[in-house]
């Protein structure tokens, strides 16, 4: 009945994938738990392998890097079951009846379960940028992201019915990571999918240090701008592009550009700090669109 896939790549999910196992022989369903690292180099082989000696369970390290959204394509490939519940590899498991909690909602009509996704109440200084913006942009109850049902999808915890995931797949456009998610809402929302928010949500566990982030916010921001350039998505769909486009009518984006080439330095170090500010990102983030936008225009 269930698959559980968990892309990972150099992480220790020994604890993820037990607590799991503990909890889907309790309930009694039939299951499946199925974790493939994405070609990393790593120590946590040797620990992960010890996986393999769970029933029901498979983990297996990818011969090469293959990015994300490849990665869940392929777990979903190796899957038998009707229903694959993604989570990934760096989760926490908040509670003992996690596993329960998505059964309990599994209907005729169900298509698309999203549970949530929570940070931790504290981190050290050298993550709170990642932190803050988990905590600030991220972490909704279901009653709020209801009210966006497709926009508040994301797939760090997320059951989908496999005909479904079948019909869209993540795109092997995006490689590196950022807005995988975003590409396979849209997609979801043009299926007119019938998607419920509950409560049953993950944490965070392991909080990218603020130079991880960083890096992951230029990669993010590079993917949005081949996807918005490709035309494979409705700016109207991301409240990002939104923004971008009204400047764009006024020519800002000419300003915004040229902010950040003179003030990245200045909005890195602000980001990175012990009190990171949220809007100097944004205005980050931003500049840097416009920037790299124009860029390739020129190209």
């Amino acid at each position: 009945m269930l698959s559980i896939l968990i892309p990972t790549y150099n992480y220790d999910v020994t604890t993820l994938i037990t607590q799991l196992h503990i909890q889907l022989v309790k309930s009694n369903v039939t299951y499946e738990i199925i974790c493939f690292d994405d070609g990393s180099i790593s120590k946590n082989h040797e620990h992960n392998n010890s996986l393999n000696k769970l029933k029901n369970v498979i983990y297996k390290r990818q011969v090469k890097n293959v990015g994300l959204s490849e990665n869940r394509n392929c777990l979903a490939k190796a899957s038998s079951f009707k229903y694959l519940i993604f989570i990934d590899g760096d989760s926490l498991l908040p509670n003992k009846n996690f596993i329960n909690n998505y059964i309990n909602h599994i209907q005729n009509d169900t298509e698309v379960i999203y549970g949530g996704r929570v940070h931790p109440e504290k981190v050290s200084p050298d993550r709170r940028l990642r932190h803050k913006y988990g905590k600030l942009r991220e972490d909704m109850l279901a009653i709020k992201r209801k009210k966006n049902t497709y926009k508040c999808l994301l797939f760090n915890n997320t059951l989908i019915q496999k005909e479904l995931f079948n019909k869209i797949t993540f795109d092997k456009v995006i490689v590196q990571y950022g807005h995988e998610d975003t590409l396979f809402a849209y997609n979801v929302q043009k299926l007119k999918a019938n998607v419920q928010h509950i409560e049953n949500p993950v944490i965070h566990g392991d909080v990218d240090l603020n130079e991880v982030f960083l890096k992951k916010m230029y990669h993010s921001i590079e993917n949005l701008n081949l996807i918005y350039s490709k035309k494979i998505i409705d700016p109207n769909f991301i409240t990002f592009l939104k923004i971008f486009i009204r400047l764009k009518r006024f020519g800002i984006n000419y300003v915004l550009a040229l902010m950040y080439l003179l003030f990245h330095p200045f909005m890195k170090y602000i980001s990175i700090s012990k009190s990171p500010s949220l809007l100097i990102f944004d205005s980050f983030r931003l500049s840097y669109f416009c920037y790299i936008n124009l860029k390739k225009k020129d190209a």
